[in-house]
């Protein structure tokens, strides 16, 4: 009895109990973690797979009860990807892929097939705002004839973790915090980038999440990426590997920080308003598909393990083939009913396009059925209209909250004995869904592969691709972030990693933050440093060929010349731009030659954050009255800031002088005759040679 209790005694000892009673064991003087059901976890940064690079099992309970529960913890907007907005459109083939998969989607030329898109922030609530430092999701859904094809991608071709069992850490550390529920819809806080600073395979991601590829000026003019590496499938069961990306008709474009805040402040809703504008003006957005295709021999001799989504393959050394374009052409006609409905899996393949080995893969195919119960309330979500295959459906499952299929026949089992309707359904061996017979070694364990372990290597790869410009930009974002984290340890951290990436980023954001350099991370793997610059990484290196899809703003007064506002309205707006009237009032107001205009804008609610380039046409007498206006005198300073170019009336003189703007080459003297050449200037879209801080 003295032996049992003394047991008891150093149990007691080595744990301590919760509020529920609970005994909670101690490793090393913490708390130990374990599953809800109490059981120790060994290995909380691993999911279970069959070898090391080898597919996650089902029977990881660990993983399964933590994903399960994390999925269901917030009832009923999405945990992530809350703030969504939907179009509809057609995916058009414009090359056969035949040869290599056995998708129909892609069987000829000339091929449309619906679909429907999601775009969205990921961090924010539903109410958040639209211009948030976040990855943008980019979802799709094809309503082929083999079933519904889901590529739930984002507008970032890799991404934080390698392992979905940190998913829920993520999203726990990205999202407010659980005692104060603030910052909403931001990374700039101690939870988040403490948790990056313990996960140096997250260094890469946050690359790109500080650069300007984190605030788009518009879903229309941002790539998106499937993140992930698939499988093609040809008739024969040959495989090859594949890469999505979606490029942008409209080429790329973002906005800069400042203008982001304060666009936030003006229109929290800029995204879908534009997306709104665009497609119900006529101007719909396209991207054309490309596919990244490589084989075995590729994948073992590319310097990174294609299964690895912290990395990408370089476009320069397997190029994007275009092989058909996406155009949205309908808005919505219920938010709630498509564009909250709509629910999107990874697993969502027809027959010849297949997964691949990825452990982020494979855990994202295991959870999105549990969101979707959870946000839907129903097994049945598949038969909403959005969700709802344009194909034939037969399958035997049945009942369930909200059925709304009405089966016939006595036959709801297989297989059965009888002929005819009531027989049902059969598997089609020759055009069913199929698996890659993958060849699998190794024992069962929580293992990482050691060919995932370089962290920095394409970090630095991705910030020496960038222009001056967007590295500037990269390092004002890692400064205004880690400012915003109160514990020292988190932003020396930060700053060790980026020491392994390159020494002028980290430099610069030491400098920025007003601290000595820590010394360097440990690297699991000592970064490379002659991986060569990618074009394709920059935005500013593909950004658009003309003002095309862009908006104008022509601040004006009652008196203005009437000649110069009709002609630039008209070069701009046969050029394929939107020009929108900012005046003092929303009243008519007329112009120098009698014409009356009505403005879109009063100057109070329509800053120049709005546009993508501003004409000043004021009368004199309205310039002497918008000079005495803050909102107006905001208005040139924020344009010039931002370094937008400007093109300037005979009379708008007093205006650049009230907003202490002393002129350069981004600023235009702008008459009737100068449309043209300020509509050309405009196509640049910034004047990035200007020398200011917002």
């Amino acid at each position: 009895m003295a032996e049992q209790q003394q047991q008891h005694d150093d149990a007691g000892a080595a744990g301590t109990r919760g509020t529920g009673g609970e005994l909670h064991q101690e490793v090393r003087g913490e708390v130990a973690l374990t599953t809800a059901q109490g059981i120790p976890v060994s290995d909380n940064q691993n999911s279970l797979r069959a070898g090391r690079r080898g597919p996650t099992l089902l029977e990881d309970m660990a993983m399964r009860e933590k994903i399960f529960h994390f999925d269901h913890e917030r009832i009923p907007e999405r945990v992530v990807h809350a703030r969504g907005y939907g179009a509809h459109g057609t995916f058009t083939t414009t090359e056969s892929l035949a040869d290599v998969t056995t998708a129909d989607i892609f069987a000829e030329v000339g091929r449309e097939t619906e679909a429907f898109v999601r775009f969205s922030t990921v961090a924010g609530a539903k109410g958040s705002f639209d211009l948030a430092r976040d990855v943008r999701g980019f979802a799709v859904k094809l309503y082929t004839r083999q079933g519904n094809w889901d590529i739930v991608g984002n507008n970032i071709p890799v991404f934080f973790i390698q392992d979905a069992i940190k998913f829920p850490d993520l999203v726990h550390a990205v999202k407010e915090a659980p005692d104060r529920a603030f910052p909403q819809a931001q990374s700039a806080h101690d939870n988040f980038w403490d948790f990056v600073s313990w996960m140096p395979e997250a260094i890469h991601m946050t690359l790109w999440q500080m650069s300007d590829r984190a605030i788009p000026r518009s879903f229309r003019f941002m790539e998106g990426f499937g993140v992930h590496t698939f499988r093609f499938l040809d008739a024969s069961g040959k495989a090859t590997f594949v890469k999505f990306h979606w490029k942008p008709v409209q080429g790329l474009q973002s906005v800069v920080w400042n203008e982001a805040v304060k666009i936030n402040g003006a229109d929290p809703d800029f995204h879908r308003r534009d997306l709104w504008d665009a497609i119900t003006s006529g101007d719909f957005p396209s991207w054309d598909l490309g596919v990244q295709l490589f084989d075995e021999e590729f994948a073992d001799s590319f310097e990174f393990d294609v299964l690895d989504a912290t990395k990408l393959i370089p476009e320069e050394q397997v190029p994007v083939r275009i092989v058909g374009r996406l155009t949205l052409d309908r808005v919505v006609d219920n938010d709630f009913a498509e564009t909250e409905q709509v629910a999107f899996h990874t697993g969502n393949v027809p027959p010849g396009i297949d997964f691949s080995e990825d452990p982020l893969l494979q855990g994202r195919n295991f959870s999105y059925l549990d969101t979707q119960l959870s946000r839907l309330g129903s097994t049945n979500f598949t038969q909403l209209p959005v969700n709802a295959p344009r194909c034939p459906v037969a399958h035997f499952q049945r009942d369930g909250h909200m059925q709304g299929h009405v089966p016939v026949g006595r036959a709801n089992y297989e297989p059965n004995g009888w002929s005819g309707a009531e027989r049902g359904p059969r598997a089609d061996a020759a055009s069913g869904f199929t698996s890659h017979a993958t060849p699998l070694e190794g024992a069962t364990v929580r293992e990482r592969s050691e060919t995932f372990a370089d962290h920095y290597s394409q970090a630095r790869q991705f910030w020496i691709s960038q222009t001056d410009v967007e590295q500037e930009h990269i390092v004002n974002a890692y400064t205004f972030e880690l400012s915003k984290c109160d514990e020292e340890s988190v932003r020396e951290r930060i700053v060790a990693h980026l020491r392994n990436v390159h020494p002028d980023l980290a430099q610069g954001v030491a400098d920025g933050l007003g601290m000595e350099l820590p010394e360097p991370a440990d690297a699991a793997l000592e970064p490379r440093t002659d991986l060569p610059a990618s074009d394709a990484l920059s935005i500013l290196k593909n950004g658009p060929e003309s003002f095309a899809g862009r908006k104008l703003g022509i601040l004006l007064t009652k008196g203005a010349d009437g000649a110069v506002v009709a002609a630039v309205r008209d070069a701009f707006t046969a050029a394929g731009a939107t020009v929108e009237l900012i005046a003092p009032t929303r009243g008519p107001i007329t112009l120098s030659d009698g014409t009356p205009v009505t403005a879109d804008h009063a100057v109070d609610g329509g800053p120049s954050v709005l546009f993508d380039a501003v004409a000043l046409l004021p009368s004199a007498d309205g310039a002497t009255q918008l000079v005495g206006r803050s909102t107006a005198r905001d208005f040139v300073a924020d344009a010039f800031a931002h370094r937008k170019f400007i093109g300037l009336g005979a009379d708008a003189g007093p205006l650049l002088v009230a907003a202490g703007v002393d002129p350069d080459d981004g600023v235009l003297p702008l008459d009737a005759g100068a449309a043209e050449t300020f509509l050309t200037r405009c196509g640049e879209l910034r004047f990035w040679d200007r020398d200011v801080k917002p």
